[in-house]
């Protein structure tokens, strides 16, 4: 028998639910605007690149001088496709459901949104992106989790550093496992245990971009991993750097259910004499 104080606690819980996932869209709303905003600086840069090449383009009749401005405008060009397509890849409305989620995909993407933020702070990138199955996620929902956790790797080195970025299958324990660390200042002892709290948070507010600094950002991604039934875990050592590792699970496709054959034996008419 359910009693009114089980009601009320289910209530409650259904309402934290909805609250959270309001934070979540909220602060995807909010990284795309940041990221806009971003983009849109080095998309000027790209059309001032295509403009200037194409005047050289005209003033100049020699083939060799036009054959180079042609391949710098279709270089800037292809380079501004490629910011379009990541910003209308985060902005597009994923499904919310579950389904094969290619993470070297979404990595590739937000490091197209953040190139021009992490070229101006000197972060150099390496990425190591396997060829791995497909995780089972929600993209959008994803995807926000590892601009967060590379905006952290960025505030973490002020003065420039590196960004080494891996994502590899662990056959084991069936997930694709993608890992983010930076050669920045690292999280103190103490404070590790507290990151995931709400509101909880190592910086003294927004940095100079403003970004950062509420702590909701990692409670938000620890919600969202463990939501997709994977695992979020950190190692930090002070002068050294952070790594942050996820594991989601691999897609496994449905069953295929084959047709139900037909038993009923054929009816049979006897001769008459």
């Amino acid at each position: 028998m359910t009693t009114r104080g089980d009601q009320e606690a289910l209530t409650a819980e259904q309402q934290l639910a909805i609250v959270q996932q309001k934070l979540i869209q909220a602060q995807r709303l909010t990284a795309l605007g940041e990221l806009v905003s971003t983009t849109t600086h080095e998309f000027n840069n790209v059309l001032m690149t295509i403009l200037n090449y194409a005047k050289m383009g005209l003033r100049h009749k020699d083939e060799a001088t036009r054959d180079k401005a042609f391949q710098k405008v279709l270089a800037a060009a292809e380079r501004a496709a490629k910011i379009t397509n990541s910003v209308l890849g985060m902005a597009r409305n994923r499904s919310e459901s579950f389904e094969p989620t290619d993470l070297a995909k979404l990595v590739e993407e937000s490091l197209v949104l953040l190139e021009r933020e992490l070229r101006n702070h000197r972060i150099s990138v390496e990425t190591n992106l396997d060829s791995v199955p497909r995780a089972c996620a929600v993209g959008n929902q994803i995807q926000q989790v590892i601009l967060n956790l590379l905006i952290n790797a960025r505030q973490a080195m002020p003065d420039g550093g590196r960004l080494i970025i891996r994502v590899e299958h662990s056959a084991d324990n069936a997930t694709v496992d993608l890992m983010i660390r930076d050669t920045g200042c690292g999280i103190p002892a103490e404070k590790l245990p507290r990151i995931f709290e709400p509101f909880y948070s190592t910086k003294q507010g927004p940095d100079s971009s403003g970004k950062g600094g509420t702590g909701l950002g990692l409670s938000a991604c620890r919600h969202i991993i463990e939501s997709h039934r994977g695992r979020i875990r950190v190692e930090s050592t002070v002068g050294v750097g952070t790594a942050f590792t996820i594991r989601l699970p691999v897609y496994q496709a449905p069953p295929m259910q084959l047709p139900t054959a037909n038993m009923t034996a054929p009816s049979t008419t006897s001769a008459s004499s």
